[in-house]
């Protein structure tokens, strides 16, 4: 007779993963589908490997449970389901029934413990039981006859992997938990136990009584933590303690009988009505045509086996490539693969200056192959030659026709440049993926490897420590480095198997990965490795000029608080303000001391000349350290330029950021700040070129908000500042005086990101009814900015997201969850995040556009820098007429908006002169 097998999945569990997994997915009206898109697909994976004939979808009932009665702290520091997630349940319920899944939901009793009772009675009438949780709790109900499945990671835990895994085993579960406590469910354990010591005190004692009754001889701290918890232990064990003989009498049909737990049908009708309600389309697309009837076999899952969601789980299968054969037989794989995933393993974080160790290659999930290149630790085994390996991979590494896949390329392409190679060929980024898909989230593999498939990989510290004591990647042992690197390549082919399937429903998000982040990799990748050519003479003066004004500045700090003191001390510029001289404080810090941070002596700089000279003297300090004194020794020596990075997965809008150095961050509002800028130079025989996208903001503006006024003032190409001035205070625009101009740019800027009366009298420095009175007008006269304002706060708080001009999504997880300031701060985003987003996107198609034109004329032209609306070349002293008429003209041409698109050009020897 064959054993019938009992699936029971954990539904309270799952959803919550789910919820956070996924991006914040959306039907066509705007409804939250992201835990739904999860739930159905972690169901159709569970059926898959395991093929139950028997089972049941549990989730936690509302209210409290029997646990409360016993201590009504339990759960108590829960935080209140997000309002998004509960949205989802009633779906989540239909879905699954519709489906062919019983579906328990037990008032008073917790979903565990009718987990524990129905895998009790399961066993006992002989089923083969699988619980799929992601739940540590239920590893106590693992015996010979029940096993745990973790869906999401294809972890599998039977009574010898839970040994394994807790370093106890599953009877034992309940007295490691109880040691250990539950901070999830506000479960007091012993204070600082965690998992090493409640299994090593278990395993030296045999059980919980045991480790109780030598209380008395345990040293140390930990001793007497315990010995303080005595007392509680009892009703610690009783809470995490999984019941298993629960009434589920009126739940469960027939019970104790589990017949009513066999698997029904698929509702075929009622789930292509679900699917298409909330915008499903792969899996209505897969239900569509899979219309032929399932064979009557009950392991078949009635009529309807669910099309196949991921690989079932697997043993990993990776290999060390030592031998000139086994690189052969690699190359002939991917040669024939429809894509291969690449990592490189270095000896530097630095992309301008790292040195391949080894690589591994993948070409599916839980299978991949490392080589090693440069390993040289003693003992270290032979390995292939570097140049010999790369040389052999070098015609499927260059060849466009290859498709390639990473995480992070752009990384990857300056390390095999570095080589000599130039990689072609990349198709996919899952960096790039998953910022897309959910900017607001990390995008780290680890991050990623967690949140959509539930593995959790070795990290960079635990091959190569961390801290005084790391060893370089060449000093790890080949056997743990080949395990990181192939797990790492092959974690980021099934993360892509994951995410790319969202992006095809999706076509807003999928269009910007494709059209614009894709292609940006490459345009960047290129700036960055020219370089940036700066004069390291002028730095040297312009530092020499900021120390002899600081110490200037330091007699004058000295003479007005009438003594010495460090101008770099909080503690003494406190004593000085609010103690000597008695000025009045603003704000205080944590520790209650009063506040001497920038915008407390800022505040005070309007009254008082102390804090004034604090302030300018701060700021020369930060130029003279960030800048003029650390340029120069950021110079490549092998380049003699400066190399940053530019991150596109940083900012939620899709603005680049750059660091090492950052380039887009350097002060302008100063004179001493401008002149940085003069050390950014050109070659002999070339000028700096930069093009500036003109008042960009304001014009997506326009576009959006289709406002006439707006739209008049810019296809009249007018002073948009005077053209507001003139609306706002009802007079000609001849007559509008420089300080209502200030007033009007102020507000037209202050709008787009959301400012308010208050903020508006802040900047303006007037006050609160007169700022009121401004902003009413401006409405009057700019009503579809108006419109534009309340019809986006509504669509953001509908659907979570705000979308730019060309689909890109950005996310405000707080604009109905968040507290007061909080929710607040999500509806100013809401406003100007398709502005500075469409910025953003705008900003790369002309990169792409520009370096797309300068390949075609195979033109000496250089793109050296973007910095936020503008882009900066090094052009040859003969294409500058080019470069005068073309780049502006192409930036001009990568979008058809309402308004004419403007990049205004600069030509100079530098870029301070040039911009």
């Amino acid at each position: 007779m064959t054993t019938k097998t009992l699936l029971l999945v954990d539904g309270s569990s799952y959803l919550y993963r789910a919820y956070h997994a996924l991006p914040d997915l959306r039907s066509p009206d705007g409804f939250p589908t992201g835990a739904l898109h999860g739930m159905v697909a972690m169901l159709k994976r569970a059926l898959q490997d395991v093929q139950p004939e028997h089972a049941a979808c549990v989730f936690d009932a509302k209210g409290d449970t029997f646990r409360n009665e016993w201590y009504p702290e339990y759960k108590a520091q829960r935080a209140p389901m997000p309002e998004d997630l509960v949205r989802q349940i009633e779906p989540i319920h239909e879905v699954v029934k519709l489906l062919g899944w019983p579906v328990l939901v037990v008032p008073g009793i917790e979903a565990d413990d009718v987990i524990g009772t129905l895998a009790r009675l399961g066993a006992a009438g002989g089923h083969e039981v699988v619980i799929s949780t992601g739940d540590k709790d239920l590893a106590q109900l693992v015996d010979e006859r029940v096993t745990l499945i973790n869906t999401m990671s294809n972890e599998r835990l039977d009574r010898a992997a839970v040994l394994a895994k807790f370093g106890v085993p599953p009877e034992r579960i309940v007295d490691y938990l109880t040691l250990m406590g539950d901070t999830v469910d506000n479960v007091p354990g012993v204070e600082k136990v965690g998992p090493k010591t409640a299994a090593k005190w278990i395993a030296e004692h045999g059980s919980l009584d045991g480790v109780i009754a030598a209380a008395g001889s345990i040293k140390g701290v930990a001793g007497e933590n315990l010995r303080k918890a005595l007392d509680w232990l009892p009703m610690g064990r009783r809470l995490v303690t999984v019941k298993r003989d629960c009434d589920l009498v009126g739940h469960v049909d027939g019970f104790p009988s589990l017949d009513a737990l066999a698997l029904r049908p698929v509702d075929r009708a009622g789930l292509l009505e679900f699917y298409n309600r909330f915008g499903f389309k792969t899996w209505k697309k897969e239900l569509e045509a899979d219309a032929a009837p399932a064979a009557a076999d009950p392991a078949a899952r009635g009529d309807d086996p669910p099309p196949r969601a991921a690989a079932p789980a697997r043993e990993k299968r990776y290999e060390t490539v030592l031998t000139r054969e086994a690189l052969q037989a690699w190359i002939e794989r991917i040669a024939q693969a429809e894509l291969t995933a690449i990592d490189t393993e270095t000896d530097s974080l630095d992309p301008m200056r790292a040195q391949i160790v080894g690589l591994s290659l993948a070409v599916q999930p839980y299978e991949a192959a490392y080589i090693p290149l440069r390993h040289s630790y003693a003992g270290a085994p032979e390995q292939l030659p570097l140049d010999e390996v790369l040389e052999r991979l070098r015609p499927w590494l260059e060849d466009a026709s290859r498709p390639k896949l990473g995480q992070n390329i752009k990384y990857d392409l300056h390390v095999l440049a570095n080589a000599g190679i130039t990689v072609r060929g990349y198709v996919h980024d899952t960096l790039l993926q998953s910022y897309v898909l959910e900017a607001h989230k990390p995008h780290s593999l680890e991050s990623l490897a967690s949140r959509h498939l539930g593995r959790t990989g070795l990290s960079y510290e635990d091959v190569c420590g961390k801290g005084a004591s790391q060893i370089p990647f060449a000093q790890v042992e080949v056997a743990r480095a080949s395990e990181y690197s192939c797990e790492d390549s092959e974690m980021t082919l099934q993360v892509h198997q994951t995410l790319w399937p969202q992006l095809l429903e999706q076509p807003g998000p999928r269009h910007v990965y494709e059209a614009i982040e894709m292609p940006s990799v490459a345009v960047l990748q290129r700036i960055e490795r020219h370089g940036v050519l700066i004069d390291a003479g002028v730095l040297a003066r312009q530092s020499h000029e900021l120390a002899e004004r600081m110490i200037a500045l330091e007699r004058e700090a000295y003479e007005l608080a009438g003594q010495p003191f460090n101008l770099g001390s909080p503690k003494q510029i406190g004593e000085i303000l609010f103690g000597k001289l008695g000025l009045p404080v603003k704000k205080k810090t944590a520790s209650g001391a009063p506040s001497t941070d920038e915008e407390v002596l800022d505040e005070l700089a309007a009254d008082y000349p102390l804090p004034a000279k604090l302030l300018e003297h701060r700021s020369l300090a930060k130029l003279k350290g960030t800048y003029t004194d650390k340029l120069p020794q950021m110079v490549n020596p092998a380049t003699g330029r400066v190399h940053t990075n530019y991150a596109q997965a940083v900012a939620v809008t899709g603005r680049l950021a750059s660091n090492d150095p950052n380039l887009q961050n350097i002060p302008i509002r100063t004179p001493e700040g401008r002149r940085v800028r003069e050390a950014f130079v050109a070659p002999p025989g070339h000028a700096i070129v930069s093009a500036d996208y003109s008042q960009i903001e304001l014009r997506i503006m326009a576009h959006i908000s289709e406002d006439p006024g707006l739209l008049r003032a810019f296809a009249e190409g007018m002073d948009v500042h005077r053209a507001t001035a003139s609306e706002v205070f009802g007079i000609a625009p001849e007559q509008v005086s420089s300080e209502q101009r200030r007033y009007a740019k102020t507000i037209n800027f202050g709008l787009i990101y959301g400012m308010g009366a208050f903020g508006l009298a802040a900047s303006l420095g007037i006050e609160r009814s007169a700022a009121t009175a401004y902003i009413e007008r401006y409405f009057q006269r700019f009503a579809g900015v108006k419109r534009y304002m309340d019809e986006t706060r509504a669509s953001a708080k509908a659907k979570g997201y705000v979308e730019t001009l060309f689909g890109r999504r950005i996310y405000l997880p707080e604009i109905n969850g968040g507290n007061g300031p909080r929710r607040s701060a999500a509806e100013r985003q809401a406003i100007n995040a398709p502005m500075q987003g469409t910025a953003a996107d705008l900003i790369k198609l002309a990169m792409i556009a520009v370096q797309a034109q300068l390949d075609r004329e195979a033109r000496g032209t250089r793109m050296v820098m973007q910095v936020h609306d503008e882009l900066v070349f090094e052009v040859p002293e003969a294409e500058i007429a080019w470069a005068r008429e073309t780049v502006p003209r192409v930036m001009a041409s990568v979008a058809e908006l309402k308004v004419p698109l403007l990049a205004e050009v600069g030509v100079g020897p530098n870029w301070d002169q040039a911009h």
